[in-house]
């Protein structure tokens, strides 16, 4: 018997059901629906193609590569100047002694002082200024002595003192604002300490008792002749790598807000602490000094501080002169002396 399948060939019975050898005819309808498409898809690719030529952009073309990441400028490395209040955050760390990164031999009496992060320690720049801290619980003056390396821009590591003034040390950490203080009472006149392993050859002074942030030091022998300008050095000492003569010298100051002074016979006396007469601002404008006997304390932190060679050094002392006037056998302390160490010890 023979039948006939869905509109294809006739075919016998036993192979209506598509029996082995046999495949069975296609659809007539589609084959004529996949031909259609075949041709609607050759129509796309036409189209999309004249697209392209005529500069069009398709709809399903993958978006334009973003632009690199554009690096954030640096900040630049300044302290705190002006009375500009500024927000930020507050810790506090103890001191173990002398040595902070400003190199002052001792912490200053009240205690009162601060570390900075280094865009505001700025390589030494911050040293000996005072900033005006407000917390939860009130005020503090402090005096910067030393360098946070972990801190960055608006954190202030406190003394444990001054912390206390302004918040509960058991808060461990407050948000602060904080302004730099221009023309701060001072203690008293300039003072001045050459740095140990000086010479006529190699010279280094710490400046003191400035009350604001210094701007230069210049340095010249005796009362005439040229002025050498000195290098400030992160560790707050301030350079001639060439030296300076056998003194007695005379050192000029300025500092961030105008203020020149000149201080006359000092002598080339390291680990000495010589006080002038002259205060950075409020008094007179140039002065002598008056010699003290050195202080004696642990001696600041090792730190990048460079001593001068053996070739530099002179094992001859300085010849007195006129100009130096008599020794005071009492010791007088650095009144803006500073604490030792890093901070982070929270």
């Amino acid at each position: 018997m023979t039948g006939v399948t869905d509109g294809s060939a006739p075919t016998d019975a036993s192979h209506a059901a598509g029996g082995p050898g046999r495949r069975r005819a296609p659809r007539p309808g589609r084959s004529r629906w996949l031909a259609a498409v075949g041709v609607a898809a050759l129509a796309g690719v036409l189209g999309l193609t004249l697209a392209l030529r005529a500069g069009a952009t398709p709809a399903c073309a993958a978006p334009p590569a973003a632009a690199p990441p554009v690096a954030a400028a640096p900040i630049a490395a300044a302290p705190p100047t002006g009375g500009t209040v500024h927000k930020g955050k507050a810790t506090f760390y103890d001191s173990k002694g002398a040595g902070g990164n400003c190199s002052y031999p001792s912490a200053p009496a009240n205690r009162l002082y601060v570390a900075l992060g280094p865009s505001e320690y700025a390589a030494g720049a911050a040293c000996g200024g005072h900033l005006d801290v407000t917390g939860p619980k009130g005020s503090v003056r402090v005096l910067v002595v030393d360098q946070c390396p972990e801190c960055e821009p608006g954190h202030l590591d406190l003394s444990r003192e001054a912390f206390a003034r302004i918040a509960d040390p058991v808060q461990g950490i407050v948000a602060v604002s904080y302004r730099a203080v221009v023309d701060p009472p001072l203690p008293g006149p300039l003072t001045f300490r050459i740095k140990e392993g000086s010479s006529q050859y190699w010279f280094a002074v710490l400046v003191a008792d400035h009350g604001n942030p210094l701007r230069a030091v210049e340095v010249r022998q005796g009362n005439s002749g040229g002025w050498r300008t000195a290098a400030r050095q992160d560790y707050n000492y301030w350079l001639v790598e060439s030296g300076a003569g056998p003194g007695p010298y005379s050192i000029r100051v300025t500092d961030g807000y105008g203020h020149r002074v000149t201080a006359g016979g000092i002598r080339m006396a390291p680990g000495q602490v010589q006080r002038g007469t002259v205060r950075m601002y409020g008094g007179g404008t140039s002065g002598s000094v008056r010699s003290t006997a050195p202080k004696r304390s642990a001696s600041p932190r090792p730190s990048a501080s460079p001593t001068p060679s053996a070739a530099s050094q002179s094992s001859s002392p300085a010849a007195p002169s006129a100009e130096t006037t008599p020794v005071d056998a009492a010791v007088v302390p650095l009144a803006a002396d500073a604490p030792a160490g890093r901070c982070g010890g929270h």
